[in-house]
């Protein structure tokens, strides 16, 4: 951060306080303010953190003392019996550490301004920076700290967090994700209760939003609300080991839930270098007053402006291989495909795993990886037959690969057994699919540099590709490096991560226009550390469409419908075997980032047609579905037999309206549903998309004023109007609202 001048700007107000200088710094986005007291040798204090702070406010705080320490530290007086944000080994032994202000610095950046309150311990020639950058278009705060060591010897952290928030203690509840393989972005919601801790954490190693999230909602008016009521948001935007924690005191010290959000510091002890800074990952913090969407909708647009690649642009609708034809296929199954997907009017096909490997031939999950060559006997004609074919057809091509892994059965790790990560006198636990799958050691600037030609020696001889979805199924159960020194093995996570990144900006660099999709084993890596260098992520591997409504849901909390890749998949559905009708899964994948993982010669004349249909009709909602404002209407996880929710253009001219049935019970009611976010004084005419029913909805074609919508809704048949013989549970319902002169 290039930090040029000492912050004496209202915002950055010095203030006179009992003769003592005492300045207060405020950090604030157009509707969010966050402020702190920073007195000059004095303990830096978080006095408030909420609605956007008036110069009247502002004042009213001048006598105010705070409410918490901003970046608690393990050192003297109560700070020793507090949970804290930092704590330290010194190089002689004492463990504790007592930070006070030296100085702030702001600077301003095209889109931010950024502020440093730099602390110093009052004994040692230590320095932790907290630093602050705050939009000046988008309601986000990004918190992080830079530690930095000027001690003569080095120093060890134990304790490193990104930033601490006090939040006041009340009917706080909280709201966060958890799952686990094919069962990704579970929602649940709790009540913070006196005495009780909450933690949240990763182990993985090299994924981690499949057991939980790192992002968390903080609802300070009861029990959480979609579209009314105070919420505090917070993403980790770290890809590795995470962990929150929420410690609500009950004592005579505390009236705070405190929440640190950082790097999971098990098995992570840094050792910080004489004159090394360490940087933390990036908490982005938010506040809204409208409910749990509003959250949602500062996340989504600061992540589709500043976080997502490329995440101005319009997604491609896409056919993947995976679902349709697993590893069994060949050069003219391909053309199949492409052919069929031009025909219904996608735009892009990716061939999924199986299409490599040399010595040994990838024809089932148990060998090749890291052998990148083509498997000529499958593909006579290479990449280079595939893509013209592609240009044949009309449509752009995709890849599939997985560069940071290997298999014991590889040329790669036959040539190069050092590069696998491998517990040291304990030799190497494979596991993964098929068993046999290693994860390659990415704090080694050799496997930096392959893992980068993975996709540099694809693009420099094939420049046509337009798509790689880059997948990783294995976590890091060998907790060994073989590159990093004996006293640095700790490091592994932390420099894992590091090597990744590294990796990928080399990527970015190079092709800032290529589209990556981030899958790991499914939903593995939806997080805001990994998404800037991909344009979306694979949500799940399954693709069961009821069971994507709740999935899609909760993922939707803090990740926008441009990067979550939702795709109609076959029936009897791979994993759960459920044959659900396709007008519904079509319904759901277009409520994300449209495609298909289907095999379309499997497929009837009327499914393809209505697959056609769909893809049209998806064209031209799909700039308010993937850049438009999401608001939840009816939440599955209420029970209510139904889900519902809407995304409204940012001019409010457009809005596309989902309804999905959940469960229905006989004589059950189902809740007619208002919409939420459009132009009141606006008249809105309605379209039904995906239309499947011999007779059109009574709301067919008819304008309706957007006050009215929106605190009626529309009357929605709980089936759909077709032939007796095709009747089923499974209804849903896509409407487009287009606004109308009077």
């Amino acid at each position: 951060m290039n930090l040029k001048k000492l912050m004496t700007s209202l915002a950055g107000m010095c203030l006179l306080a009992g003769g003592l200088l005492a300045q207060n710094v405020c950090v604030s986005t157009p509707n969010t303010s966050l402020l702190l007291k920073a007195p000059k040798g004095g303990e830096l204090r978080i006095l408030y953190y909420g609605q956007k702070l008036t110069d009247a406010d502002l004042k009213t705080f001048e006598a105010d003392w705070g409410m918490d320490a901003a970046y608690p530290a393990y050192g003297q007086d109560w700070n020793c019996m507090k949970e804290t944000a930092i704590a330290v080994k010194h190089p002689d032994g004492n463990l504790t550490l007592q930070l006070v202000v030296d100085e702030v610095l702001t600077t301003d950046t095209d889109h931010a301004t950024e502020t440093c309150i730099r602390l110093k311990d009052k004994l040692y020639p230590f320095y932790v920076n907290l630093c602050y950058r705050a939009y000046n278009d988008v309601d986000i705060i990004e918190a992080w700290t830079e530690i930095t060591n000027c001690e003569k010897k080095p120093v060890v952290l134990n304790q490193f967090a990104s930033a601490y928030l006090p939040i006041r203690r009340g009917d706080v509840w909280l709201s966060h994700l958890y799952g686990s393989w094919a069962n990704e972005g579970q929602l649940v919601q709790e009540p913070l209760m006196p005495g009780a801790t909450v933690v949240i954490k990763d182990k993985d190693g090299v994924r981690n939003s499949h057991a939980a999230h790192a992002e968390v909602m903080f609802s300070l008016d009861g029990r959480p609300r979609e579209n009314e009521g105070r919420v505090i948001g917070a993403a980790l935007c770290y890809g590795g080991n995470y962990k929150l924690r929420v410690e609500t005191y009950d004592n005579d010290f505390h009236d705070f839930h405190g929440f640190f959000a950082g790097i999971n510091e098990e098995n992570s002890a840094y050792t910080l270098e004489k004159d090394e800074t360490f940087v933390t990952p990036v908490l982005a913090l938010t506040y809204s007053n409208e409910g749990l969407s509003g959250a949602s909708r500062n996340f989504h647009r600061w992540g589709r402006e500043y976080k997502l690649a490329n995440g101005d642009k319009l997604r491609k609708i896409l056919l993947n291989s995976w679902e349709a034809v697993y590893f069994d296929f060949n050069q003219e199954i391909m053309d199949q495909m492409m052919a069929d997907i031009a025909e219904m009017g996608g735009e892009l096909f990716v061939m999924d795993d199986g299409w490599f490997g040399g010595k040994y031939k990838r024809n089932t999950d148990n060998c090749a990886l890291g052998d990148w060559v083509v498997n000529t006997e499958k593909l006579p004609e290479g990449i280079e037959g595939l893509l013209a074919d592609a240009k044949k057809h009309g449509i752009k091509f995709g890849i599939w690969i997985e560069p940071e892994m290997t298999n014991t059965i590889s040329e790669l790790y036959e040539k190069h057994p050092d590069w696998v990560l491998e517990e040291p006198h304990r030799g190497i636990l494979p596991g993964g699919r098929g068993g046999t799958q290693l994860v390659l050691d990415l704090s080694n600037p050799e496997v930096q540099d392959f893992v980068f030609g993975v996709v540099d020696n694809l693009m420099t001889k094939y420049p046509e590709i337009d798509y790689i979805k880059w997948d990783a199924n294995m976590s890091i159960t060998n907790h060994g490096s073989q590159y990093l020194p004996a006293d640095r093995q700790s490091h592994l996570y932390i420099e894992y991560h590091r090597g990744l990144e590294k990796v990928c900006q080399r990527i970015r660099a190079k092709y800032p226009n290529l589209t990556m999709q981030a899958c790991a084993s499914g939903g593995g890596r939806a997080n805001w550390g990994i998404l800037p260098y991909f344009d979306e992520f694979w949500a799940s591997d399954n693709t069961d469409a009821l069971q994507r409504v709740y999935m899609q849901w909760g993922t939707s909390y803090f990740f926008p419908a441009i990067a979550m890749a939702s795709h109609i998949g076959g029936v009897p559905n791979q994993l759960t075997f459920r044959v659900i009708p396709l007008k519904y899964r079509i319904d759901v994948a277009m409520s994300g980032r449209l495609g298909l993982e289907i095999q379309p010669k499997n497929m009837t004349d009327e499914e393809k047609a209505l697959c056609k249909q769909a893809i049209s009709e998806y064209k031209i909602i799909r700039p308010v579905v993937q850049q438009g404002d999401i608001y939840r209407l009816l939440s599955p996880y209420d029970k209510l037999g139904a889900a519902s929710l809407m995304y409204v253009s940012p001019t409010k001219d457009k809005a596309v309206f989902y309804w999905w049935k959940t469960e229905h019970f006989m004589n059950q009611h189902l809740p007619r549903v208002p919409m939420a976010g459009l132009d009141a004084n606006k008249l809105y005419k309605v379209h039904e998309l995906n239309r499947i029913d011999n007779e059109p909805l009574s709301c067919e074609g008819k304008v309706y004023s957007g006050a009215y919508l929106m605190a009626n809704g529309l009357e929605l048949p709980y089936n759909h109007k077709v032939d007796y013989q095709k009747q089923s549970d499974y209804a849903s319902r896509v409407l487009y609202l287009e606004a109308v002169e009077d």
